[in-house]
């Protein structure tokens, strides 16, 4: 067998491969609807959760139904207007033998990924259908036109993603100039990033996010804490393992894919060790939810650059997405006063140009296929100011569309529901939708108001050294005991931290038996101090456990001292004590009653 043939056959069997490979990245990246779906469900309140999972369903099925008479050829159809758009064809319906079926599933999972990106910053106050409405826009326009500039081929799935998908990834005007954007930091994550800024600044901050003077300034930010981090921590693994089809589908050897991968991994991994160094260092604590986003702004940050960067370039990415991830979410809280539940803004907007702008930093033809050369290799600033000009005009694209997309819907059908349906909730509201978590209990901690905190430290951590003074402030008897009745109930609201040396020192007495409830509750202590994603938070109750006795035999008054120095810490909130006098006791089983039926052996 020749050489010629050899390699005919090799050539062909790296095809298909890379065909298929090619395929099960669009799978992939279809996977990351999941993940996006988890991550904002998780970061936003149990009674919206029903709202954000229709959301995420419906970018992907609006997206699907207008990308495909229109989306899909104006980001890869023939250029039309000197590049700046594609031309529009129906070549799925007129010639299906010959349609490209594979770049269309390829290009409509990341149309979809845009539009997604916009719901967690415009989530818990934004109206379903105003909500379909951009979700069919940006789909079928506004990213099909900018996606053709910058790789050949576009309102987001209708308007804006074909057109700029069109400017970068369709043989656009920026692709033939050597704009380089692989995988999409400036097409699909800086797009959706400033389309949800866009969007979160038009309709106005949740109710209640901050509090402002009479002159209407903002005197106070306040956090709402996710509901389930576990389900975002869960999205954020999803995402990551999706990002590798994401990168690494256009891969065409398998040195490059590998390249890829690399990167892929080390540049959100190092991201994420930053953040949790930083915020450990800013907020004295390392924060859950900011590193998650740290993860996914890495991610993000390294997907323009990913087929062009060594590990070097990719670590440098990562450190700056870390601490890029925590900048972007305190500018929208404290300077913007944006309200972005997720992070959406700090993540994809900020990160996706600072990803944009890296390739013409660090490209290093030392990575497989790589014909570019970065600022810092020797490159100069040719490259560097390509990408620049790619990221001013792809911006200038996106403000300019989506601002006029987001005032007709509002002037029209309206953006934002009314007070009432916001504090409700949308899954009610909008879906009729009595909860996500059926058969579930599930408890807003954030919502309430409470009294003026008092003085939380009582200057004496030892109940023997501490004064009777110290001891009532910090646990709390409310019921004087009358010893003459016999039987009491004694009912205890403690922290759940204090609950396994309670249950011991109340065995050790003598009590053999007692109901424990968890259950809510607030005080004046209000859970001050606390920071969530470097705001503190105005939680208003609080996780406790309810420990409810009856005692006969043993003195109740002993059992209350017991329970004072098992809970006793300094601090007001270590818990109350209520004393109740009982009338009567009747075992069920036996029928004993009184101090009878209070004993547990027969």
């Amino acid at each position: 067998m020749t050489k010629e043939v050899l390699s005919a056959i090799q050539d062909a069997v790296g095809t298909q491969v890379f065909g298929i490979w090619f395929l099960i990245g669009a799978a992939l990246v279809f996977f990351m609807q999941a993940g996006f779906a988890m991550v904002e469900t998780g970061f936003t309140r149990a009674k919206n959760a029903g709202n954000i999972i229709m959301k995420n369903l419906m970018d992907f099925c609006i997206g699907t139904c207008v990308f495909i008479p229109l989306g899909f050829g104006i980001l890869l159809g023939e250029d039309a207007l000197g590049g700046f758009i594609g031309t529009p064809t129906l070549g799925i319906f007129t010639d299906y033998a010959n349609f490209d079926w594979s770049h269309f599933v390829f290009n409509l999972v990341f149309c979809a990924t845009t539009a997604t990106i916009v719901s967690g910053a415009m989530a818990e106050r934004t109206k379903f259908l105003s909500y379909c409405i951009y979700s069919a826009v940006i789909s079928a326009i506004v990213y099909p036109i900018e996606a053709h500039w910058i790789w050949g081929g576009g309102i987001i799935s209708l308007f804006i993603y074909p057109i700029s998908g069109h400017w970068i990834w369709g043989g656009g005007w920026l692709s033939s100039i050597g704009f380089h954007d692989f995988a999409g930091s400036c097409a699909i994550h800086m797009v959706g990033g400033t389309t949800a800024f866009i969007g979160a600044a038009m309709e106005g901050a949740r109710i209640g996010k901050f509090t402002r003077n009479k002159e209407g300034k903002v005197t106070k930010v306040h956090a709402f804490p996710g509901h389930n981090i576990v389900i975002g921590a869960l999205g954020c693994f999803i995402l990551w393992f999706g990002w590798y089809g994401f990168n690494g589908a256009a891969a065409t050897t398998g040195s490059q894919l590998a390249s890829i991968f690399m990167a892929t991994t080390i540049a959100p991994a190092v991201a994420t060790v930053v953040c949790m160094i930083f915020t450990w260092v800013k907020y004295g604590k390392p924060d859950v939810s900011m590193c998650l986003n740290a993860s996914l702004a890495g991610l993000v940050a390294i997907t323009a650059p990913c087929d062009v960067v060594d590990a070097a370039g990719s670590v440098i990415i990562g450190v700056v997405a870390g601490l890029l991830v925590v900048f972007g979410v305190w500018f929208c809280d404290n300077v913007a006063h944006v309200d972005d539940p997720v992070g959406a803004v700090a993540v994809h907007c900020l990160n996706g140009i600072w990803g944009t702008i890296a390739v013409g930093l660090f490209a290093t033809k030392t990575a497989p296929e790589c014909t570019l050369k970065g600022l810092f290799y020797g490159g100069g600033f040719h490259q560097l100011g390509l990408q620049l000009l790619g990221v001013v005009s792809v911006m200038a694209w996106t403000i300019v569309t989506m601002t006029i997309v987001f005032k007709i819907i509002d002037k029209t059908v309206g953006l934002r529901v009314s007070e009432e349906e916001e504090i409700v909730g949308l899954d009610s509201k909008e879906h009729g939708l009595a909860s996500a978590y059926a058969g579930f209990s599930l408890m807003d901690i954030t919502e309430g108001s409470m009294s003026v905190n008092e003085n939380t430290e009582l200057g004496e951590n030892d109940y023997d050294e501490a004064s009777d003074v110290q001891r009532a402030a910090s646990v709390k008897v409310t019921t004087p005991v009358d010893p003459s009745t016999g039987i009491h109930k004694v009912v205890i609201i403690a922290k759940l931290s204090r609950y396994e040396k309670l249950k011991t020192a109340l065995n050790d007495l003598g009590v053999t038996g007692m109901t424990v409830t968890q259950v809510m509750g607030c005080g004046v202590q209000k859970g001050a101090g606390e920071k969530y994603r470097g705001v503190e938070m105005d939680i208003t109750v609080l996780p406790k456990v309810k420990v409810e006795v009856i005692v006969g035999s043993i003195s109740v008054e002993k059992v209350i001292d017991t329970v004072k120095r098992t809970l006793y810490t300094g601090h007001v909130g270590d818990g109350k004590i209520f004393v109740y006098n009982v009338q009567k006791v009747v075992k069920v089983r036996t029928g004993e009653e009184d101090y009878e039926a209070l004993k547990d052996v027969e």
